[in-house]
């Protein structure tokens, strides 16, 4: 059984990803994969594989091959893999992609350029967009957008809601209200 890839329920069709093959030759075969990899880097908020919230000192992805997704994989080239139309659709997936998009360092320019070139231009738009909701005095959000060509919005249920992508609190020390904070990876 296939999983349907993100492309299809966009209504477009999946290509040959010259970035998830290049991440297939250092060993990620996947979603799952990737998505270890994102967490070694530093999401740990998406540690499925440790729930306790005790962080772990062994890492969560071990390569047996001499390539190293973590010197060969940038942080950009791992966010657009993450956000790939021709992964299968995985809102687990796009949630981690989105924290490795707004990751300290990214430049917006290689974002852009990896977007267009593997035609996820409407998925990271709808993540840099909800990006610049959520932190307006980032420039790195209203970057992107500049960089990347205007695109129909996805239909509304297929990507996540906003709200998905940050931490949120009800309360703070000012009393009741809602503070926002965009999840990104943090240092090791």
């Amino acid at each position: 059984m296939t999983t349907e890839t993100l492309a299809r329920k966009l209504g477009t069709t999946p290509h040959l990803s010259p970035l998830l093959m290049k991440a297939r030759r250092l060993g990620l075969r996947g979603v799952d994969e990737l998505c270890a990899l994102a967490v070694q880097r530093g999401c740990r908020y998406y540690d499925l594989a440790n729930e306790s919230g005790v962080l772990r000192e062994e890492p969560v992805l071990r390569m047996s091959s001499s390539a190293s997704p973590t010197r060969e994989l940038t942080n950009e080239e791992l966010s657009i893999a993450l956000l790939s139309i021709c992964q299968p659709h995985s809102q687990h997936g796009i949630r981690v992609g989105a924290a490795m998009l707004g990751a300290e360092g990214n430049s917006a320019s290689r974002c852009a350029s990896l977007a267009i070139r593997e035609r996820c231009e409407v998925v990271v738009r709808h993540v840099a967009e909800c990006g610049k909701k959520v932190e307006p005095e980032n420039g790195f959000w209203s970057d992107l957008l500049a960089l990347l060509p205007e695109t129909s919005p996805a239909p509304m249920d297929l990507l996540p809601h906003p709200t998905r992508f940050v931490a949120m609190t009800g309360y703070t020390r000012k009393g009741k209200g809602v503070v926002m904070q965009w999840i990104r990876p943090s240092a090791a």
